[in-house]
């Protein structure tokens, strides 16, 4: 009878462990299910609405300017303020520079590489080095988390480096 109790014992002992370990997959990829959709629901969010007259543009250079590298790009905007990256506040931003591409749309993140340059802590000016040649440069303002404020605060001269 002892045998037969320790074995019921031992059963239960090993279903009770089994349990929790079921338990906690269940509660870990219920947390990891919720964190991807809080993920999509952060990445499908908006950035704030864009003042009507709100713009951005190139403050020392002009489309079609022959520069020599390394040159100082200015970044100018009217009707939003800069601040650096990191929180999301209505009428503020911050500036990129996109080589050889066009704007972001509306809500899209701004990648971050060697050719989308991020300039997250507020700067409103850079020195740029690039190589002899013809280049599309687009000024893109974006929010605190990087997502496009589009077209409309985006700005794209056409330059020739030397």
């Amino acid at each position: 009878m002892k045998k037969i109790s320790n074995l019921v014992l031992a059963s239960l002992v090993m279903v009770a462990c089994q349990n929790p370990s079921s338990e906690k997959e269940s509660n870990t990829k219920a947390k990891d299910d919720s964190q991807a959709a809080s993920t999509e629901e952060t990445n499908t969010n908006q950035p704030p609405a864009v003042p009507e007259n709100a713009k951005v543009f190139f403050a020392n250079l002009q489309d079609g300017d022959t520069l020599s590298s390394p040159f100082l790009v200015e970044f100018g905007i009217e009707g939003m303020e800069v601040e650096p990256a990191g929180a999301v506040n209505e009428g503020k931003g911050h500036h990129h520079i996109i080589i050889n591409n066009q704007f972001i749309e509306f809500g899209g993140t701004v990648p971050s590489d060697s050719v989308n340059i991020h300039y997250g802590k507020g700067q409103t000016s850079d020195s740029l080095d690039l190589n002899p040649g013809k280049y599309s440069l687009t000024m893109q303002f974006a929010d605190g988390y990087h997502r496009s404020y589009g077209k409309q605060l985006s700005s794209t001269i056409k330059v020739v480096v030397k």
